[in-house]
């Protein structure tokens, strides 16, 4: 059972299915329902509140949660109590992601690269801190979760971060983060049986305009991963193993994603996450052999062997962004999507849903994510956008640049 919705679930569900799995969605939001039940049956949490039932009814084997939003439920403990196994780590192990405070302290305990960072707990704090150690900021809420009051704004100024202090919603406070450029990449592995296993190095576009240009948008418009178990650009060996010692610790086991930008030379920690990445799970999923077995191994956090296969070196992943995105107050009619022809790589719906027709048209600012894989990089790429092109709504647009530039990890 995934809980989610949209784009990263549809795919996360393809690749397990076709790997015989059965599988099924807890529809955790109200909107883009319908990619999900294209690939097995779905629940929606309204009629639902509480799927603890539903897995014991069906008997499910794993849980694969799509963000971290599942711990605040009022369920999470009744859920936790069952001892279902979920491709997620839990208490102590959440916090690397939940608590942003936490990770920077984490980093500092273990000698890892991070900006210098700051958390506050109103404005006037927050403006403290500024006048005391002047730098251009990245404000990010306290505590990470969708519903956060505070999105990431990125300030490359000490002008642009006092102007956003003054317009800030400090009810979980605020946590500042020095800007330290854009030279952006990350690493994803999982961890089981006290070991880190590295999958890939993943880049993703997170500006919302070509020449990352335009607001840090709330989802990625494309992402490019490598296969990397061996760790060729070394951000598993300065900004993972370095925290083994915690990692084995709190029995932490499942997905860990690290992001960090390179600033004066070295690698610094902007962030890490407990999943396989928006624009990468199901991209990485399809690199592997094994998936199933890799997924239930790590969930029982027993000893993993990983393979990969051997026709798949690279995947590229394109957003198809609808009218108005990132601006997502801007409002629009249900517009109709029209398909040109057969597609040759996989598409995961995101917010659509079919009309009385049959027809498929866009319910949301996001409506569907390109994904590629192939042995090099140039291919990869070439048929996304040969993909994306096919797809058409009226006001949709998409980067028409990735790989141009943020790549390889360590470029402008």
């Amino acid at each position: 059972m995934l809980w989610g919705v949209g784009a990263f679930t549809h795919g996360v569900l393809h690749v397990l299915r076709k790997h015989g799995a059965e599988v099924c969605t807890y529809l955790t939001r109200d909107y883009a329902h319908y990619s999900p039940s294209l690939e097995g049956e779905t629940f929606h949490n309204e009629i639902y509140p509480n799927p603890c039932p539903l897995i014991r009814d069906r008997q499910i084997d794993v849980v694969i949660p799509m963000s971290i939003d599942w711990t605040l439920a009022d369920w999470a403990d009744e859920f936790l109590a069952m001892q279902v196994p979920i491709f997620s780590p839990t208490d102590q192990g959440m916090l690397i992601e939940r608590d942003r405070y936490f990770g920077y302290e984490l980093c500092q305990k273990y000698d890892v690269p991070f900006p210098v960072s700051h958390s506050a707990g109103n404005r006037i704090e927050a403006e403290e801190i500024l006048d005391r150690q002047p730098l251009p900021y990245v404000i990010k809420n306290t505590f990470c979760s969708p519903t956060s009051p505070i999105h990431t704004i990125v300030c490359e100024s000490v002008e642009d971060t006092r102007s956003w202090l003054g317009r800030l919603d400090y009810a979980e406070g605020v946590f500042l983060q020095e800007y330290v450029g854009r030279r952006e990449a990350g690493h994803i592995a999982v961890v089981s049986d006290g070991e880190i296993h590295s999958l890939v190095t993943n880049q993703e576009y997170k500006r919302a305009f070509n020449s990352n240009m335009g607001i840090v948008a709330g989802a990625p418009l494309g992402g490019i991963v490598e296969k990397d178990p061996d760790d060729k650009y070394g951000l598993a060996a300065q900004l993972l193993r370095p925290l083994l010692p915690w990692f084995r610790e709190v029995a932490f086991h499942g997905p860990v994603q690290v992001t960090a930008a390179e600033h004066k030379g070295k690698w610094h920690v902007l962030e890490y996450n407990v999943r396989i990445g928006i624009t990468s799970g199901p991209l990485i999923l399809k690199m592997l052999e094994n998936p199933l077995d890799v997924l239930w191994n790590v969930v029982r956090n027993k000893p993993v062997e990983i393979r990969f296969r051997d026709d798949i070196n690279f995947g590229c992943s394109l957003t198809l962004a609808g009218y108005g995105y990132p601006y997502i107050q801007v409002e629009c009619p249900k517009l109709p999507i029209v398909v040109e022809g057969e597609l040759s790589c996989d598409a995961w719906w995101n917010e659509v849903a079919l009309d009385a027709k049959g027809k498929l048209h866009m319910t949301g600012h996001r409506i569907v994510d390109i994904s590629a894989s192939d042995k090099t990089l140039e291919n990869a790429i070439k048929t996304a956008y040969d993909n994306i092109r096919k797809i058409h709504c009226i006001g949709s647009y998409y980067r028409t640049d990735i790989g141009e530039s943020l790549w390889p990890p360590g470029s402008d």
